[in-house]
This record gives structure tokens, sequence and C-alpha cells, in this order.
């Protein structure tokens, strides 16, 4: 799976390429009281793999590890006030390219996963779906087709 972030929380700067081009690896992050709640979420219908965790920092990754997401609980002492408050739920998503996106949606349906949005096509190419995580994220689930003419 691809994951494309709608939203930019933490960008973590890789290497300089051969064109002397910054390239760069995002890492969207949420913070939540639900970590326990998210790993669940993410390992068991998305089949995402854990990178790394402690007490207070999640970090997933996508089935073939090529993405990555975080999640932080809130208010931590650790972290600067900035990275305090928790994510409300509301005005961003994030979408998941896949291969197959028909074969995701009745892997999802058969976990009794909540569909928020039924599988469709759209005139601009897409074929989705899409789920919410626990902490209020939206997820599109989408294979890009070619736009109708």
């Amino acid at each position: 799976m691809k994951l494309l972030l709608s939203i930019a929380l933490s960008i973590s700067l890789m290497s300089i390429n051969a064109q002397n081009q910054l390239t760069m690896k995002l890492n969207a992050g949420i913070i939540t009281d639900k970590i326990q709640e998210t790993k669940t979420f993410y390992t068991e219908n998305l089949n995402f793999g854990v990178t790394f965790e402690n007490d207070f920092y999640l970090l997933l990754h996508t089935p073939n590890a090529s993405e990555e997401i975080s999640f932080l609980r809130p208010n931590h002492p650790s972290q600067n006030p900035l990275f305090h408050k928790a994510f409300g739920g509301y005005g961003t998503f994030l979408t998941i390219e896949v291969d197959d996106v028909d074969e995701i949606y009745w892997e999802i349906k058969k976990k009794n996963v909540p569909i928020a949005v039924e599988i469709r096509d759209e005139p601009w190419g897409d074929r989705h779906f899409a789920i919410v995580d626990p902490n209020g994220m939206s997820i599109d689930i989408v294979t890009y087709t070619k736009p109708e003419e």
C-alpha cells in the first residue's frame, strides 16, 4: 500500500540526491489518548506493522514498510507544548492507495469495520471507499483508474 498523506505534521529530511535536491520522507503524526485502540485498528484492519513504540509514542508502517504514520500521547512532559494538544478529529484525512480496492474493501467488510463511504467510482478516476480510525481520522482507500471520457 502506498500511503498518501494530506496532512504534513512531521517531515524528516533524509538525504540529498545526485541533482543536489532534497529527498524528503513524510510522516504524519496524530496526537491522541487512544494509542492502544489505534495500534489495534491499523495492525488488525489494515495490516500495518509496528516500527517503534514506547509508553507515549507509536510509529506504524504500511505492509510494505514504504510509508509511516505516528501517534503521540497528548501533554507528554518530554514533548514541546506544540505537540501537547490532542487531535480534534476534523478537517484532515489520509489516502491509502492500493492495487485492488475491491479486495481491500471486502477484507475490511469481513472484519466488520464500519464503512463511512461505500465503494464507488468517481468521474475523475478514483475507485474508493472510506473508513474512520479510532481518532476520527477519515481514511480514503483508493485505486486510481482512468477518468471517464
